[in-house]
């Protein structure tokens, strides 16, 4: 019996469209929380006519790669479950000491990978960007401390520096929990004596780290900032906590 042979159908337009910006977003070009261009941008950009921009976008947006926010345009989401995050949210909100000390080890396992790839791996504007916000560390430093979301973005600009999509992702799902560890370590250091400098020292030298490609040091330097990080966030919860020491 001759093989059953099926038309070829041509594809859609659109489907080229979901195709290609699904490349981006899994090789990484377009990351977590970007925002893509317009429908209009995207029309010119790729030749096509706004409502095949319009129906992808739309598709993407069901497929969950993507998500508008009223009068902010479309943005990526991440490829990873965001609500694996949900059921540990509460939990991190009041300061349970044994999802708080967790988290804190997830970081040191995730965060010195990141920052041993970003040592290889890392562009001069991503290194230039750690540069920035080591600066503004510096500035806010002389007032008593700096921002958490500061110190937040350095460490997802060392994350993005390792061009891994996958780690980029699933540490995007769960920035708002490390935020968390980030804020009560953070209000620890500022009311101790020395520890601002101390803190500004160990930035300094992860991104020196990074900045030289010496992938070890990277990975050494960051695991002693989140070592001490780890030592006050005990102190802390065993003081807030004493029955869970």
């Amino acid at each position: 019996m001759p093989p059953v042979f099926k038309p070829i159908r041509p594809k859609k337009l659109s489907e080229e469209i979901i195709s290609q910006i699904k490349n981006l977003i899994s090789n990484g070009e377009l990351k977590p929380g970007e925002r893509i261009p317009s429908e209009r941008e995207l029309a010119v950009f790729l030749g096509v006519s706004r409502p095949s921009v319009r129906e992808a976008i739309m598709v993407l947006e069901a497929m969950g790669f993507l998500e508008s926010r009223q009068g902010g345009g479309t943005f990526v989401r991440s490829l990873t479950e965001r609500s694996m995050a949900d059921p540990l949210a509460s939990m991190v909100e009041r300061r349970d000491p044994r999802m708080l000390h967790a988290l804190t080890e997830v970081r040191m396992g995730l965060e010195t990978w990141s920052a041993y790839l970003a040592a290889k791996r890392a562009e001069d504007s991503e290194i230039e960007r750690m540069r920035e916000l080591y600066e503004v560390m510096v500035e806010q430093a002389a007032s008593g401390g700096w921002d958490p979301e500061i110190d937040a973005q350095f460490h997802l600009t060392i994350t993005a520096a390792t061009h891994n999509t996958l780690q980029i992702h699933v540490l995007d799902t769960i920035q708002t929990l490390f935020q968390t560890t980030i804020m009560v370590a953070l209000g620890e250091f500022y009311s101790k004596e020395g520890y601002i400098e101390l803190l500004l020292n160990h930035h300094r030298e992860i991104l020196e780290a990074i900045a030289a490609h010496d992938p070890e040091r990277a990975r050494e330097k960051m695991m002693d900032h989140l070592t001490l990080v780890e030592e006050k966030l005990a102190l802390f919860l065993q003081r807030e906590r004493p029955d869970t020491a």
